[in-house]
């Protein structure tokens, strides 16, 4: 007997998005190349050090990683969060029990699951929590659970990001597990201390984990996100309940690294050890000597915001007198309402040779029908200049025609 579960999972968005433009030739200039805006793949590229540390350490291909991951790993990330945070002294995080590295953040995300939602809660299916839209490795993870998905809208009017207030008492005491993300995928909103304060205020009093998605946290435009570890450690009962992840995919400019971490609460830190203890697979040992030389390098990450930085420059000049735009606080993706966003994506295909994602193929319909995606479409300014440059002149030309 299969597990159905998987059966109640819809295609995942890149390839509803191939379905949508099936055979279709790319549109656009004579001559002119297609360019992909689709996928949040960043083309900036890593920083030296990276091969650097991979290379001295490829002898350890030959060697079983450990499942915890390294001493130095775990130590450079324990560092970071000091640096970033200012979770020093008796606020730091502790690399033995609080840390863990992943084989990328989505196996964490994904894991969590796993580990969290319990088989009867209340003689109900547990719910996890998710924005909407969301990053899909949240409904896959809570569908494979066993759990029911409570979607929270992120509309214009919640500033992009869920209305906590607006969940029921009911909703929360049924809740297993709570998903955020700050800066967001795909609006770029950005959960300041207040927000997350009351957020874990939330968990503890309802007995649910929280996890936050913080992969887009060294990628912003003026002032550096807050964290969730950073308001936890303030309060008496430091990191109960809440975890959360980062990642070297967007930070580094590495996203075939495969590497990030989670880190919060040592006994969810523990159980998702045990969980790949079964079935999981630590990073390879050259992974994580080159993670642990990333993870101790801000150099490069300075250099990575200002190119970043220069890409919404170029948005701004583009699109900035168009009702409908706005510029994320943080994160690479522009969230673009154009009215129609799987006809747009098909048009700025087959007529102007640019690849971009319906915002509804990142969400779900609401109890109402409706899904607040519909009228968006994601960009991801993730190539170079030129090329960025070239990409939105094609989209701006679009939309006045």
């Amino acid at each position: 007997m299969v597990n159905q579960r998987l059966d109640l999972l819809t295609d995942y968005p890149f390839q509803r998005l191939r379905d949508l433009l099936g055979d279709a030739p790319a549109g656009g200039p004579a001559g002119a190349a297609p360019i992909s805006m689709a996928l949040g793949e960043p083309q900036y590229g890593p920083p030296p050090i990276l091969m650097e540390a991979l290379t001295r350490a490829a002898t350890e291909f030959g060697r079983y990683p450990p499942a915890k991951g390294t001493d130095g790993l775990r130590c450079a990330i324990s560092d970071w969060l000091g640096r970033r945070y200012g979770l020093t002294g008796t606020k730091a995080v502790n690399p033995d029990t609080e840390v863990i590295p992943l084989n990328g953040t989505r196996e964490g995300l994904f894991g969590l699951a796993t580990v969290t939602v319990p088989a009867v809660r209340a003689a109900t299916r547990a719910l996890v929590l998710t924005p909407n839209p969301f990053y899909q490795c949240y409904l896959g993870a809570a569908t494979m659970a066993g759990a029911e998905i409570h979607l929270m809208p992120t509309t214009r009017e919640s500033g992009f990001l869920p209305d906590l207030d607006a969940l029921e008492g009911e909703t929360l005491d049924q809740a297993a597990l709570m998903y955020l993300c700050s800066p967001g995928n795909p609006q770029g909103a950005i959960a300041d201390q207040a927000y997350l304060a009351r957020a874990i205020s939330l968990s503890r009093k309802h007995g649910f984990v929280l996890a936050l998605d913080e992969c887009y946290a060294e990628i912003y435009d003026d002032a550096p996100p807050p964290g969730g570890l950073e308001i936890a450690a303030a309060s008496e009962e430091r990191f109960r309940n809440i975890v959360v992840f980062h990642s070297l995919s967007k930070r580094s400019s590495a996203p075939g690294l495969r590497s990030g971490f989670m880190a919060g609460d040592p006994e969810l830190v523990r159980r998702f050890g045990k969980l790949r203890e079964f079935g999981g697979a630590p990073l390879p040992g050259p992974i994580m000597a080159a993670s642990e030389a990333l993870w101790r390098d801000d150099a490069h990450v300075e250099q990575t915001r200002a190119h970043y930085r220069a890409l919404f420059d170029l948005a701004d000049e583009t699109f900035g007198n168009r009702p409908g735009y706005f510029r994320p606080a943080g994160g690479f993706f522009l969230w673009l309402e154009v009215g129609d966003g799987a006809a747009f994506a098909h048009r700025a295909w087959t007529e102007a040779g640019v690849r971009v994602l319906p915002g509804g193929y990142l969400a779900r319909e609401q109890a109402d029908g409706s899904n607040p995606g519909d009228a968006y479409v994601r960009l991801a300014l993730v190539q170079d200049r030129a090329a960025t440059a070239e990409a939105l002149q094609r989209l701006a030309a679009l939309m006045d025609s």
